[in-house]
């Protein structure tokens, strides 16, 4: 019976040393997850960095003080700040940031710097929001929608060194969204319609000028053709006219010395002429009514006129004849 229960005893301790053993050996080894490192501590006090995939520790002797994320993380941010002229600007903003490198000094900044990842990170936006309300308070509120560029450029130049010093990065700061108070708002809208209504009144004004100004061109250079061809209709008239009177000048004047030479009486031809004038005028004229004198006296008396017209006529024609007689 003794030694039955010696051996129930010696199986039962083997089993606990074997126990033991495998409870060693598996809280030995340790997997990290990509994308985070595990800071190991021993008694307190800094011992190594764990890296991702399966890792050893000392048991009971290495703790895991922290998991850090090297992962890009990101926050958005919703807070005021006031301007230069006394104006509340609120701004939407997102902030992208990550650990600086996987370096074992940098990683130690980010283990040990702050208590935890709610301290680092009110400790963030509050550096981050400080350092906005900064730049804000020397721009006046006209500025300010503006200045997105330059706003993150400051932030970025002013907590760059205080991150690294944590052991992080700021990758990005991106102004979503500023808006002011709705009296300003408002304000400013009424401004833009206003300087809208006024380009808008000032193009059309131009636009009317130069379409009145292109008419008034169009109509003097019209203005101008037209008395241009007017002009020179007028002078082709009366050359027309001229070298009609000529031709029948020449005509009447030839026939009259051709009726003189066979010694037949001019008025003869004077009063033909007149007959077929007559009848031109009868067939040809606009108006409706010739008035005429028909009477004995009336004929006479228009006969000794064109008489006359005719003497004027073979006198004119022989004194230049005799002008351009050479002298002998």
């Amino acid at each position: 019976m003794s030694q039955l229960v010696y051996l129930w005893y010696t199986m039962f301790t083997n089993y606990i040393y074997i126990g033991l053993v495998a409870l060693v050996v598996l809280s030995s080894i340790m997997t990290v997850q990509q994308g985070s490192v595990a800071i190991l501590t021993m008694f307190g006090k800094y011992r190594r960095i764990l890296y991702p995939g399966l890792n050893f520790r000392i048991p009971l002797l290495e703790v895991v003080y922290r998991k850090v994320s090297i992962q890009n993380r990101s926050i958005e941010l919703d807070f005021q700040a006031i301007t230069q002229d006394q104006a509340n600007v609120y701004f939407k903003a997102m902030l992208l940031y990550s650990v600086f490198d996987n370096r074992e000094e940098t990683l130690k900044n980010v283990a040990f710097k702050f208590v935890n990842d709610r301290d680092f990170m009110t400790a963030l936006i509050r550096t981050i929001e400080g350092s906005i309300r900064g730049f804000v308070a020397t721009k006046r509120q006209a500025e300010i929608l503006a200045l997105r560029k330059e706003i993150v450029e400051s932030v970025k130049e002013g907590i760059d060194a205080v991150l690294e010093s944590w052991g992080y990065h700021l990758i990005d700061l991106q102004l979503n969204d500023i808006t002011f108070d709705e009296v300003i708002t408002k304000s400013m809208a009424q401004v833009v319609a206003s300087s809208n209504l006024k380009a808008a009144a000032e193009n059309e004004g131009q636009a009317l000028l130069i379409t009145k100004t292109k008419a008034a061109e169009a109509e003097g250079n019209a203005i101008k053709i037209s008395a241009e061809a007017e002009k020179i209709a007028a002078q082709l008239r009366g050359e027309g006219i001229a070298l009609f009177r000529k031709e029948v000048a020449k005509g009447m004047s030839d026939a009259a010395i051709e009726m003189k030479e066979a010694d037949l009486d001019s008025s003869f031809l004077l009063f033909s002429m007149w007959t077929e004038a007559i009848k031109n005028f009868a067939a040809d004229g606009t108006g409706n009514v010739i008035f005429l004198d028909g009477s004995t006296d009336g004929m006479n008396k228009t006969l000794k006129e064109m008489m006359a017209m005719n003497q004027i006529q073979g006198n004119t024609t022989t004194t230049a004849k005799s002008v351009k007689k050479p002298t002998t």
